[in-house]
Order: C-alpha cells, then structure tokens, then sequence
C-alpha cells in the first residue's frame, strides 16, 4: 500500500478477519491466523483495542478515536494496520475470501 492508500484506509470499514484470534499478553497482544498460520505481535494497547473496535465502528478512524489514539497519531497507526491488512489479519468489511 502506498502512503495515500494507507491513509485512506482510514476513512474505510475494516474488521479483523474471521480466521484470526487475538490474544491479551502483558505487552498487547499475539494476533494468530489459523489459516495461514501467521503470527503477529501487536506491542500496543491502543492498536489492540483498535483492531477489537473495527468491526463496531463505521470506519478505522472511528476504531481509532475510541482506543484513545490522538489524531496526530492517526497515519503511523493506519500504516500499522496497512501491515496487519497485508498479512490478512484484518480485511475490508464484508470481504469473505
């Protein structure tokens, strides 16, 4: 994804995918994908109720507002999830592959 892309995932509805599970660790937590076996280390707290809040909010920078990340934070956490969106463990809102 490039940088605009990114950004404007922002404005976008996403939510974790169905095939992923997070689980709390004292840091924030392990994201696993039980299809493509992929496992990821979410560090922060914010990013973890962020990618909790996707499918509650109608877009990511909603999701984002409601774990408490300040706007001047908003594209470093979009790119994070730009990475997340690359490994499959979040997708589009009704994307079912």
């Amino acid at each position: 994804m490039t940088r605009s892309t990114t950004v404007g995932m922002l404005d976008e509805a996403w939510a974790l995918a169905p095939p992923v599970a997070l689980r709390p660790e004292p840091f924030g937590a392990l994201a696993y994908h039980f299809g493509n076996r992929k496992l990821t280390f979410l560090k922060r707290p914010e990013l973890v109720a962020a990618v909790r809040g996707l499918a509650e909010h109608p877009d990511v920078r909603s999701a984002l507002v409601a774990a408490g990340v300040p706007e001047r934070e908003h594209g470093a956490y979009a790119h994070a999830l730009a990475g997340l969106a690359a490994a499959d463990m979040i997708r589009p809102r009704g994307h079912q592959a």
